[in-house]
């Protein structure tokens, strides 16, 4: 069963220690991804701005290219959704550039045309620190751990500078992501967006209580908005008592649940291998096929099919133009 992973952090792993797309010690290299029938990875280049700017994000950004064109006959770019059909038909994997910290930036809109044309098209708009954009649940620059996993922000959301931000993505084609973003961003983002948007990786807070994954609410207002939300495999956000192991049980428990709230067309795969620390069932992208498996016992395979990848793929064909 093919699938689409709408976030990891590989190419920034990779960029920190020159790294190869190739073959590495991580959980996503080319190999593995052919092993797991992947169909598009969504490749995030992550800055964490206590300690970074758009310098590094820039220069991340090269380093994606660079590893595209040197395995140009195994994995391609996408553009737009055409992309998607056409390397596939090659033979090809498919590659999506995305960012994670919507705030590199700066204050300058026009920026977003630039990283548009540098092949983004998806942007996570905050991270765990408020950033002009808006705001997270939690800021590392304060909150402590407690805080950090159960902390709900209901007052602060996106800011007017956020909301030119998230009408110029849509002017543009670029995905918004709505994954680390506080509750009231969540809700400004449904007010404001006008098309999908996605939580690319958060999981069902109902199952696993901390304020990285979405409540009920917002998983039906993000089902009917047309949006997908992908299944992280963080083992802090799959159960209450994190023991640092993601079972394949504990996935399928919130791909069950998701489906419940929001039915079958609201749920896809959001991995964020190589940003999380925990042991997993699946080990890596090779795994995948074990979810698969797993999933068989409660859903048909058509279902699976839009779990995996068509899901995602509807959002997709809708706003990347």
């Amino acid at each position: 069963m093919k699938y689409i992973d709408m976030h990891c952090d590989t190419i920034t792993a990779l960029f920190e220690k020159d790294g190869s797309l190739e073959n590495n010690d991580l959980h996503v290299d080319l190999n593995k991804m052919e092993n797991g029938e992947c169909l598009l990875q969504n490749f995030a280049v992550f800055t964490d701005i206590a300690r970074q700017d758009h310098t590094f994000t820039d220069a991340a950004i090269a380093f994606y290219h660079k590893q595209l064109l040197e395995h140009k006959d195994r994995i391609s770019p996408v553009l737009k959704y055409e992309d998607i059909l056409k390397n596939e038909k090659a033979g090809h994997m498919n590659a999506m550039l995305t960012l994670e910290e919507g705030s590199v930036v700066g204050k300058d809109l026009d920026r977003l045309q630039w990283y548009y044309d540098q092949g983004v098209r998806m942007i996570t708009l905050t991270w765990n620190y408020a950033n002009g954009i808006g705001h997270p649940n939690f800021e590392y620059k304060k909150d402590t751990y407690a805080d950090i996993l159960h902390t709900i922000d209901e007052k602060n959301g996106l800011t007017p500078f956020g909301i030119e931000y998230v009408r110029r993505m849509e002017e543009l084609g670029i995905i918004v992501d709505v994954s680390h973003l506080s509750d009231k961003g969540f809700y400004d983002v449904l007010k404001y967006a006008k098309k999908p948007f996605v939580a690319s990786h958060s999981n069902a807070r109902s199952i696993c209580s901390v304020a990285r994954n979405l409540s009920d609410d917002m998983i039906r207002k993000l089902a009917d908005a047309g949006g997908v939300m992908g299944l992280n495999y963080c083992s802090a956000f799959i159960k209450e008592k994190d023991d640092g192991y993601t079972s394949i049980e504990g996935m399928v428990r919130h791909i069950r649940h998701i489906v419940n709230v929001g039915g079958i067309d609201c749920v896809g795969l959001g991995s964020d291998f190589d940003g999380i620390g925990s042991r997993l069932e699946i080990e890596n992208a090779s795994g995948l096929p074990r979810l698969y498996e797993a999933l068989k016992e409660y859903f048909s395979e058509e279902e699976i099919e839009k779990i995996f990848y068509r899901n995602v793929l509807r959002v997709y064909k809708e706003v990347l133009s």
